[in-house]
């Protein structure tokens, strides 16, 4: 298929994504107007202890209108490679550092309207190396076994969109497969 961009302004630059109007042209001649969030992408962590204990952040949304349970995750800055993001994020929410970094996939978040691709990691030999967080985050953390982060993510006590993506991703490396159960 063929689809051609005909227009593209930015009409909002801001912190973390621009919004784009763009003009596009479908393979049937037809032409659609489209806003798109453009994101320089992002990572989220799977930071694994040595007590088998996934650690989360719990922390206020204000889109979502309430505290959510989450992985540690954050946007890249400029010119930042993925795995650098990944552990200046984790350093920053959970005031770890992982000496293995491994990555595990990555997905487009809603890619409808946004560019926005976030890689996951699995981090594991965590050692303390807190950085200072970012002023306007206010963080909770929450340790819990494997076993019982899939319980509440399947029960749907887990709403996040990327800590569901990101525990998929990472299920065969945290969990048995049934032929080990």
């Amino acid at each position: 298929m063929n689809f051609e961009t005909v227009r593209s302004e930015t009409v909002f630059q801001g912190k973390v994504f621009d919004l784009r109007q763009d003009e596009v042209r479908l393979p049937d001649g037809k032409t659609m107007a489209l806003d798109i969030i453009a994101h320089r992408g992002a990572v989220t962590i799977i930071p694994l202890d040595d007590q088998g204990q996934i650690w989360f952040i719990r922390q206020y949304r204000h889109a979502a209108g309430k505290e959510l349970l989450e992985l540690p995750a954050g946007a890249q800055e400029e010119d930042e490679a993925p795995e650098i993001s990944a552990q200046r994020e984790i350093r920053e929410e959970i005031g770890m550092a992982a000496r293995e970094l491994r990555e595990l996939g990555g997905f487009y978040l809603a890619p409808g309207y946004s560019t926005e691709f976030l890689r996951i990691y699995l981090a594991r030999d965590l050692y303390e190396a807190p950085l200072d967080p970012d002023e306007e985050e206010m963080i909770e953390i929450e340790k819990l076994p494997v076993g019982q982060a899939y319980d509440l993510a399947e029960s749907g006590q887990v709403s996040d969109a990327k800590t569901l993506a990101s525990l998929l991703l990472a299920r065969p490396y945290l969990l048995p497969t049934p032929a080990e159960r």
